[in-house]
């Protein structure tokens, strides 16, 4: 009310009438009140007040008490001398100051009613008042607003408009409650019943003030869980309507202008939170990406480097940006069948070709992570908790967690997850059976972007969905009944709106060239027990990397390790809040990720006892026989934090000052051991002259390589740097990547190995050079032709000096220093 202080004015006590008029009026409670919008109705306002007295009166007491309240807004006709000159003390007037539009009269009228139920009706009465028996047998079905409909089957429509306003009408209420109200097809009919106390708490929150209220209205009730049904009603156009094809222009314009308003600055807060969160993660290399490496990413920084590099090359080349051969010349790379996350790379391609790959892939990390953020934390105001400090706690867990710090060395796909809580909030969209066809359009669009952010991500995300979809139906059956029909629905147009824009792509990445059947990964990629009870690494207080590393596979792998006060403080907040269904399925789905991560057999800590785990039923299974089994424990991460968000919500609602304390006291315990410290960084060594000033240009002829020794691999990523630093001018033998090996085509990491290749490893791993004779020297002749080779190029780095005595001993004779390295120009003999 105190929003309109100042805007309107009702009318004098000797205006206001009625059953329980006078002194005190308000405080009596009505079984229904009729609120009808007024401007200048002077010539229709008198029959309508007929026809809804005498149907009120008449209805042998089924309507109980009840009161019209007519809303005049700055009439300059008769208008409100039609409303006193009534008879009936149970028609009131509420009269605004001045004119301003329907949605003020509305907000007006609602505010000085006082019944059980509310029925807005327009005062050329379009829909017959008789109709209001359907919408209140709706309301008594427990919907909280009935809304009157002409787009629903059922409904009538008698005189029509004429076709040029009907196109005109239709196409404007599309765009307006288009991603306003989901559900609803027909917005605008003037004819809504609602709860009252409901009813006057949405429109005493609303703002705009034309008759676009009530899309408002209606998006306040969505946003608040209210169910809201639409019951097919008779409805037939009536002269002199004061609504202009143009007026849904103004009420798009209007809406515009109260989403902007809406925005709370909470919202604003945790997204700039999330930023600072981000930034102070990368901080050891954000201000200088190309002079600073993440010494835990091992080589990944080079290999994503060099995939937002080579994508920003294709694209800028006209190239294919499923493929390349300027890795693992001349055979090249499946780049669909990697992680080059096109989906972010192509649109960064202009910044990477601007500034370089380096700071390119920098921001779109620290960008990416952050939004992720928010993206969780919207999410969670949307459907778990209102109290946004706990829904912000929540999502920092979800998009914070160890595991996902683990992952921000290098690893963009399992960081920018932003797609997966609106996925997920699509599905859910999908099981309330609203717009079922626009919500599988919208996830099938999601689906097809989020593949070309990442497969795995995807993957696994559909597996938690399952495991809370399965533990919520066993929960809430009844929920479970009346979803699955739109959820199977939506879910197959997702499919056949996502299957055609990634089938080619998907198709290249399974049958195309340099394509793998499935990558294994060997069989301790699972989670050790231990693991899910430790702290991580870059745990700002408690990590230990010596602890981290025997449980994991590297510092990119820290899967899990949410530490054991966070399972403790979990497992306390599902007994305490066990009653809640919500609470059930999200403990029995980070249990059952807990569970999958732990392998197809785990070992039960400090004994020599092995047990088959779940995942054996998915191990062999395709696309999950590519998945490091260990990531499952990231599905934990939303599913804590939203547990989490739970609690901190109810300890807020808690009244004892102690259990507070008390309460928050155990959940900054718990995620203090969480905090990251920023990533380690190191200084980047200076990329070889030879390379930054075209010097090797002179050495490789059209269709040849150049071949680093040793070539880069998993071992040594640095020469794809040095690639990028010539501009992809020239072609690599060897690289870091997926690609196939033998008749079976199984995933490795890197190129298939050749003898001369293994060899240049060696030397470079341990500084020794074996006995060279002709048989190596021949394979050697055979690898460099294969490799197309014009050149080889030794870099100064450690047991160079081995490298070099070995290219001695092949070639029968030593390099040339040039520009920082040595080389061995294979035209020349020299």
């Amino acid at each position: 009310m105190s929003a309109l202080a100042g805007e309107e004015r009702t009318a004098g006590e000797g205006e206001e009438g009625g059953n329980g008029s006078g002194p005190g009026a308000n405080a009596t409670t009505l079984d229904l009140s009729v609120v009808i919008p007024a401007f200048d109705e002077e010539q229709r306002l008198g029959r309508t007040l007929d026809a809804v007295t005498r149907y009120l009166s008449d209805g042998d007491g089924r309507w109980g008490t009840w009161e019209v309240v007519v809303a005049d807004d700055g009439s300059g006709d008769g208008t409100r001398e039609v409303v006193a000159g009534r008879a009936d003390p149970r028609v009131r007037l509420v009269v605004a100051d001045r004119h301003r539009g329907k949605g003020s009269a509305l907000r007006l009228g609602v505010a000085a009613t006082r019944g059980r139920r509310v029925l807005v009706t327009d005062a050329d009465l379009a829909s017959p008042i008789e109709e209001l028996e359907k919408l209140d047998a709706a309301l008594a079905e427990g919907n909280s607003a009935a809304i009157g409909s002409r787009s629903v089957p059922g409904a009538t429509i008698g005189e029509r408009q004429h076709p040029v306003r009907r196109l005109l009408g239709r196409a404007g209420n599309l765009l307006i409650r288009s991603g306003t109200v989901p559900g609803v097809r027909d917005t605008q009919c003037g004819f809504k019943l609602f709860e009252g106390d409901r009813a006057r708490e949405a429109f005493a929150a609303s703002r705009v003030a034309g008759w676009a209220i009530d899309v408002e209205v209606l998006h306040h009730f969505h946003r608040a869980n209210w169910q809201v049904t639409e019951v097919p009603v008779r409805w037939s156009h009536q002269p002199g309507s004061k609504v202009r094809a143009l007026d849904y222009v103004r009420a798009l314009a209007e809406l515009a202008r109260v989403r902007a308003r809406s925005v709370r600055p909470a919202d604003l807060f945790a997204l700039l939170l999330f930023l600072l969160m981000s930034m102070a993660l990368y901080s050891g290399r954000l201000f200088d990406p190309g002079h600073r490496y993440l010494v835990d990413s091992l080589q990944d920084q080079n290999q994503w480097e060099w995939f937002f590099g080579v994508t920003a090359h294709n694209l800028a080349h006209l190239g294919n940006p499923l493929f390349s051969d300027a890795q693992n010349f001349p055979a090249g790379v499946n780049l669909m069948a990697n992680t080059v996350m096109l989906g972010l790379s192509v649109p960064f391609a202009p910044l990477t070709l601007l500034a370089g790959p380096a700071l390119s892939l920098a921001v779109a990390m620290t960008l990416g992570l952050a939004v992720t953020g928010f993206a969780w934390y919207r999410l969670i105001v949307g459907r778990v908790v209102r109290h946004r400090p706990a829904a912000f706690v929540g999502a920092s867990l979800a998009a914070f967690a160890p595991p996902m710090v683990s992952h921000a060395n290098a690893h963009p796909n399992f960081v920018v997850l932003f797609m997966i809580p609106l996925i997920v909030g699509r599905a859910l969209r999908l099981c309330e059976g609203g717009r079922v066809v626009r919500d599988g359009v919208v996830l099938g669009l999601m689906a097809a972007y989020q593949i070309f952010l990442g497969e795995e991500p995807l993957l696994l995300a559909a597996l938690g969905l399952v495991l809370f979809a399965a533990a919520y139906a066993v929960v809430r059956p009844e929920v479970a009944r009346a979803a699955w029909r739109p959820l199977l629905k939506g879910l197959g147009i997702a499919a056949a709106v996502c299957l055609p824009l990634v089938a080619y792509a998907l198709v290249w990445q399974f049958t195309g060239p340099q394509s793998y059947a499935n990558m294994p990964h060997g069989d301790n990629a699972g989670n050790s027990p231990l693991a899910l009870l430790s702290f991580a690494e870059r745990s700002l207080v408690a990590g230990s990397a010596e602890r981290a590393n025997e449980l994991s596979m590297n510092p990119t792998e820290q899967n899990a390790f949410y530490g054991w006060p966070l399972v403790a403080l979990a497992f306390a907040i599902t007994v305490r809040l066990w009653d809640r269904a919500l609470v059930k399925a999200l403990a029995v789905t980070a249990v059952g990720a807990a569970l999958l991560s732990l392998g197809p057999t785990f070992r039960i800590p400090l004994t020599e006892r092995t047990y088959p785990g779940p995942w054996a039923l998915l191990a062999h299974l395709p696309l999950f026989e590519s998945v490091i089994e260990g990531r499952v424990a990231m599905v934990c991460a939303p599913a804590l934090g939203m547990l989490l968000a739970l609690a901190l919500e109810r300890l807020a609602a808690t009244p004892e000052r102690g259990t507070q304390y008390l309460g928050l006291l155990g959940v900054c315990l718990a995620l203090l051991p969480l905090i990251p410290a920023p990533l380690k960084t190191v200084p980047r060594a200076e990329t070889p002259a030879f390379f930054t000033d075209g010097t090797w240009k002179s050495y490789v002829h059209g269709g040849e390589s150049l071949v680093t020794v040793p070539l880069p691999d998993a071992g040594d990523a640095t020469p794809l740097r040095w690639q990028e630093e010539a501009d992809y001018g020239f072609r690599l033998p060897g690289g870091y990547f997926n690609g196939p090996w033998g008749k079976e085509r199984r995933g490795i990491y890197g190129a298939a190995p050749r003898y001369t290749s293994q060899l240049f490893s060696d030397v470079r791993d341990t500084g020794v050079v074996p006995e060279i004779g002709e048989n190596w020297r021949a394979q050697a002749a055979r690898d460099l032709a294969y490799w197309k080779a014009g050149v080889l190029v030794v870099a100064p780095q450690p047991h160079a000096d081995a490298l070099r005595r070995a290219l001695r001993e092949l070639m029968g004779r030593d390099g040339k220093w040039v520009d920082g390295v040595w080389v061995w120009d294979l035209h020349k003999g020299t």
